[in-house]
């Protein structure tokens, strides 16, 4: 049985309780050489704050005498580098500091921070330490440049290792977007931030500081900080360091392997546990080298691994709640006055999301441009780990999508909360949803959009066709990734108008459930020659018998019959599988029908 550390960052305890270990040992030497004040982003849950444990064990003089225990059979283990165990370790975590309250409140929280971890650097180091630290309880910095100090002067250099420092920086900025002026105090002119990380450079440049690990989720703040602290080197786009956070693929296939070994699934069922982990949890490049492989989140693989070893079956949920804050970026970026353009360009398979570059510096000076501008917006999406790099043009620039289908649902989600804000629509169309799954009869959930969704669909600013449109409204109305896998491109090699939803493997034995293709097409008002009043005044049978509606329900039948056997022969259940072709008149009316 593997003992996933799902959660858990702490390198000694994982090496010394037998939890899994990933080897990320292999890239100390790589980061040694990339320099010696390092900045390294990558979205939450993605294993920063173990990669910076496994650093302060590796450095840190404490752990001399378990060098071997905790690196002996890793990579660094057979050709350990000089530098190992020859520093103090000083680790900060900015997700510790709290951004409520005025810029006093922020800056005794993080006063309070930098204390508390000097007093037990102090204590950890009591033995190493032939003065004594002064700590300041009204000047953290002041501190801060005693305990260096003091380390130098006892024959140490000081390693310092910061956790998300972007954090409560950016939660300052993301909980009020008109609200610049805490940010401004925070890191311009003399902000705290700004002085001490250009205290963090004197000390630095002093041999005081041996070396600094950064981390964080986004660049927002680096262009604010930079003139205090100009001499770090950002290696969060370098392709060196693609997997230095998050599990390749061969990885989690010998991880799949293990798991199904425990619960002795047949190698077909082991091929569907490695493709659902595929589909929902892979995707992710941090660099612009499409050689490059994609990696998977590796909170959400250990997630699904452990409840699979422990019940020998997929977690309904494919989504756990260390993702909501994810949600909560997208909410941030769709409520900026050009937010909810952005959020449905992303969405648009056809006309993907591009960039030049991404932004890799932006600040309190580039606040109107984050708001207004989409590329600011697409950049800070991709460092939230909510779109990903697909692929470049033909003119070299940067394809954006969505990684996975679990980051799709947290889009889809965003949608469907802006079209029904009333709990009482969004549980009634639930219930539409559930009942179609199991009847096939699209005709409640028709009426539904025809009432209630399409008003709000035909006044959003969409830039890609109709035809497109009337799939994302549906699409948010149907989306259930506890029973379906929305998506089945490259099995069907299907346009990009098409919806698929088939059951995921693990929620098959539900007799009910059925899975779906949907060809939509869009007819307009003025091809139809007909005005929205005249058409909601229709009977679905008038409907139907007018020619454009027939031709168009035609041309789509013809092409859901080249998608069926494709499906049926992969899932082998015909019996379950049902081919709709959806009408849109307008936003006024749906036409729909089932392939004989």
């Amino acid at each position: 049985m593997i003992k996933f550390p799902y959660g858990i960052s702490d390198f000694h305890r994982i090496r010394t309780d037998d939890y899994l270990y990933v080897d990320r040992t292999a890239f100390i030497p790589v980061l040694e050489e990339a320099g010696r004040q390092l900045i390294f982003l990558r979205p939450r849950r993605f294993g920063k704050s173990l990669l910076l444990s496994m650093l302060a064990n590796y450095y840190d003089v404490k752990t001399t005498g378990e060098f071997d225990t905790l690196f002996g059979n890793l990579a660094i283990g057979q050709q350990p580098t000089p530098e190992h165990n020859q520093y103090l370790i000083l680790r900060w975590d900015f997700s510790k500091v709290s951004a409520q309250g005025d810029l006093e409140h922020i800056r005794s929280s993080l006063f309070q921070h930098i204390n508390q971890a000097i007093k037990d650097f102090v204590r950890q180091y009591q033995a190493q330490l032939t003065f004594s630290v002064d700590i300041y309880d009204d000047d953290a910095l002041g501190s801060f440049q005693s305990v260096v100090n003091v380390a130098k002067s006892s024959g140490y250099t000081v390693y310092l290792l910061i956790d998300e420092y972007d954090n409560f920086a950016n939660d300052v900025l993301i909980q009020d977007t008109t609200d610049a002026a805490r940010y401004r105090e925070l890191l311009q002119g003399e902000g705290i931030l700004k002085t001490l990380f250009k205290i963090i450079k004197a000390s630095a440049s002093e041999g005081k500081i041996a070396r600094v690990f950064i981390t964080g989720v986004s660049p927002i703040v680096l262009s604010d900080m930079t003139s205090g602290y100009n001499v770090a080197t950002s290696i969060y786009l370098d392709e060196d360091f693609n997997s230095l956070c998050g599990l390749t693929e061969n990885e989690l296939s010998t991880l799949v392997q293990q798991t199904a070994q425990s619960c002795a699934l047949p190698p077909t069922q082991t091929a569907t546990v490695m493709e659902t982990l595929q589909q929902f949890y892979n995707g992710y490049r941090f660099c612009a080298d499409m050689t490059q492989t994609t990696v998977y989140n590796p909170t959400l693989c250990f997630y699904f691994l452990r409840h699979y070893q422990k019940k020998c079956q997929a977690p309904e949920k494919m989504l756990d709640g260390n993702l909501a804050m994810d949600a909560g970026r997208i909410r941030y970026i769709a409520a900026l006055p050009q937010g909810s353009t952005v959020i449905d360009h992303i969405l648009d398979e056809q006309n993907p999301a591009m960039l030049q570059e991404l932004e890799n510096q932006f600040g309190v000076e580039n606040l109107r441009e984050v708001q207004q501008d989409s590329h600011y917006m697409l950049s800070l999406l991709y460092y939230f780990g909510v779109l990903t790099i697909i692929g470049r043009n033909g003119l070299g620039k940067l394809i954006l999508g969505i990684p996975n289908l679990v980051i799709h649902s947290l889009y889809v989600e965003r949608l469907k909360q802006h079209a029904l804000p009333r709990t009482q629509d969004e549980q009634w169309a639930s219930h539409l949803a559930e009942q179609f799954y199991q009847t096939a009869d699209l005709q409640p959930l028709a009426d539904f959009m025809e009432h209630k969704y399409f008003a709000v669909f035909s006044n959003r600013d969409y830039c890609w066709s109709n035809e497109l449109t009337v799939k994302t409204a549906f699409l948010t109305l149907l989306f259930n990734d506890t029973w379906y896998i929305m998506d089945s491109e490259t099995a069907l090699q299907r346009r990009y108008s098409d919806l698929v939803m088939i059951i995921r493997p693990s929620m098959r034995h539900y007799a009910p459930l059925k899975d779906f293709i949907f060809e939509f097409k869009y007819l307009k008002l003025d091809d139809l020659k007909l005005t929205g009043e005249q058409l909601r005044e229709k009977s679905v049978a008038e409907l139907e018998a007018m020619p454009p509606v027939q031709k168009a329900l035609q041309d789509a039948l013809v092409q859901l019959r080249q998608y069926r056997p494709v499906l049926e022969s992969k899932y082998q259940q015909p019996e379950r599988l049902y081919c709709l072709a959806v009408v849109a008149l307008g936003f006024e009316r749906v036409v729909w029908r089932l392939l004989d």
